[in-house]
């Protein structure tokens, strides 16, 4: 029985609580984009409340929306938001704001997170799209 590798995290990502945490808060975010819902009722509404990571990531998305997106549409060349695919949106939205709000987290983990949730969970194209588009946000955001 032949399985989708693209959908199986690389092995050092098994079992990370931040990688756990940066896809859990795709998934509310996600969530809350596809059905129009604010944030804070998306996590309200989970059985199982989101850890601190968690909260803290789709929190900070929903703070720095507008200027995660000013600089997400600047950079991504030939594409406007209503275009992205939303998952590939989203997942730029977190790593935008990792890169703003979480200085300690360095910028490659960020952007290798950010590439693997692409990957796993988007279009063929989605990795090499987010990749490109988060490397030209590095200055803008974390200089």
């Amino acid at each position: 029985m032949a399985t989708d590798s693209r959908r199986r995290r690389p092995r050092a990502l098994e079992g990370d609580a931040r990688t756990d945490a940066r896809e859990r808060a795709m998934i509310l975010l996600y969530e809350a984009a596809s059905k129009s819902l604010p944030v804070r009722e998306v996590i309200e509404s989970q059985v199982v409340e989101p850890d601190a990571l968690t909260r803290q990531l789709v929190l900070g998305v929903d703070e720095h929306r507008e200027r995660l997106d000013a600089v997400i549409a600047e950079h991504a060349k030939g594409w406007t938001l209503a275009r992205m695919p939303l998952l590939d949106l989203t997942v730029m939205r977190i790593a935008g704001f990792e890169l703003l709000g979480r200085p300690d987290v360095p910028v490659a983990v960020v952007l290798d997170e950010a590439v693997e949730l692409a990957k796993r969970f988007s279009t063929d194209d989605s990795g090499r799209f987010v990749n490109g588009v988060l490397s030209a946000l590095v200055p803008v955001l974390r200089g």
